[in-house]
């Protein structure tokens, strides 16, 4: 299921796609959206050489825009071909500059959202990248996390790094941001989650927080890893 904003960013693409006139050299378009909401548009540009696809195409115009990370981005074909995949270089790509993006696809007769480290596991790592990060948020922990309440979240498969980070707000209409600092990341079993974790988290008891994370992980195992992420915030609303 795609919400409103990543709707935002397919509707781009397809629009973009439909402004195409038959030129084959430029036959997919890409939009790509960035965490302060904008939406960067493109296409591919074809060459027996190995021109780029249009999510190569995107990413140079987002970063000619100061764009910072992406959030979510989507390539779309002409001919009613619709929403298509990333090759294998893109997916390298995006994954070495923007690995918290999420990547709009088809399965089946669905269009589903993933991140961009589902589509390459087990992958190689640019040593070098040093890609600018940012960590997801449900809209409800803004004013928490704002005011220095929440100071941790628990995250199942769902990699976090020290250092400076978005700390993104995924509201239903919009983005909202504060830019923040990872102080650290603690891996440890679903189980020995402690009261300390959970006050960090605006919680009063541990299990009121693994009650918490059932709901949000339905899946989850007492066996299960988990990375206990606490960070701050380091300035005012991007």
């Amino acid at each position: 299921m795609l919400y409103p904003p990543e709707m935002r960013v397919l509707d781009a693409a397809r629009k973009q796609v439909r402004a195409l006139h038959g030129d084959p050299n430029h036959t997919v378009a890409a939009a790509a959206m960035d965490t302060t909401g904008r939406i960067h548009t493109a296409v591919n540009d074809y060459h027996f050489t190995g021109g780029p696809c249009a999510e190569l195409v995107v990413l140079g115009v987002a970063a000619a825009a100061a764009s910072g990370p992406l959030v979510t981005i989507v390539a779309v074909g002409d001919g009613d071909r619709d929403v298509v995949a990333p090759c294998g270089r893109c997916r390298q790509v995006l994954l070495d500059q923007h690995p918290d993006c999420d990547v709009i696809v088809r399965d089946g007769d669905e269009l589903r959202l993933v991140n961009v480290r589902s589509l390459l596991p087990h992958s190689y790592r640019h040593p070098d990248a040093q890609p600018e990060r940012f960590v997801r948020f449900s809209a409800r922990y803004f004013e928490a996390v704002r005011d220095g309440v929440k100071t941790a979240t628990t995250r199942l498969n769902d990699p976090c790094a020290p250092g400076p980070a978005w700390l993104l707000f995924e509201f239903d209409d919009e983005y909202r941001r504060l830019p923040g600092w990872i102080d650290s990341v603690v891996s440890k079993r679903f189980d020995e989650i402690s009261d300390d974790d959970a006050r960090s988290e605006g919680c009063e008891r541990a299990d009121e927080l693994r009650a918490g994370l059932r709901e949000h992980y339905p899946a989850i195992t007492d066996a299960d890893t988990v990375e206990v992420v606490r960070f701050h915030t380091t300035g005012v609303t991007g």
